[in-house]
Parts: C-alpha cells; structure tokens; sequence
C-alpha cells in the first residue's frame, strides 16, 4: 500500500487540531489499521509539509520517542494545543476525518437507451 493517502489526510488536519493513528485508519480503511499509519508517520519525508505532530495516539496521547516527542510538543503548542503531562483534550483539540468514500458497487441493471 502507497502511503501518500494517509499523508494527503494528514495534510488537512487544521492548524491547532489533532486526530489519532486510529482515526485516520478508519478514515482511510488501512488494512492493518493504526499500527501501519504508525509506521507510515514514522517514515514521513521532510519537506513536504506534511504536519506529522498533528497524528497523536488514543485517547490524545503523546506516544512518539524523544528527542521526536519534545518537538512533537513545542510544535503543537506553537499551534495552541495545551497539553497535560501525557495527554491531550481530544474533545476540545480532536479532529476527525471523514470516512472515504464508499465505491458504488456495479450492479449491471443499467437502462439502455431505445433506438
């Protein structure tokens, strides 16, 4: 699976907002679901401004390793996140994606036209 997807929806969470691995999973129907947008966060390419600092774990934890963690949270204060030892407040900061949407199934019972 291309991991461009789950960066295009990171791409559109809004300044000062968050959302979790799990929620763009579900968003995006990842089969392996938060763990592998884990790891499609953790191989994010700089530069392409891809606000990776935005994707938190469940329940608005702070789950990234230092020395990542540290700018993990200067750069979401910088945004007005406020954030407690561990965690933040997902129903004041949270943002969740919109599910994809869904392929129409072809169902073959088309009309035709009449000559």
């Amino acid at each position: 699976m291309s991991w461009e997807p789950i960066y295009r929806l990171v791409k559109r969470i809004p300044r000062g907002r968050v959302t979790t691995y799990g929620a763009l999973a579900r968003a995006l129907q990842v089969p392996g679901g938060a763990r592998v947008v884990g790891y499609a966060m953790a191989g994010c390419p700089s530069g392409r401004g891809i606000p990776w600092h935005r994707v938190v774990g469940a329940g608005g934890r702070l789950i990234i390793r230092e020395p990542y963690a540290s700018k993990q949270r200067r750069l979401l204060e910088s945004e007005g996140v406020e954030l407690g030892l561990r965690s933040l407040d997902m129903d004041r900061f949270g943002w969740l994606p919109r599910s994809a949407p869904k392929k129409r199934a072809r169902t073959g019972s088309h009309k035709r036209k009449k000559a």
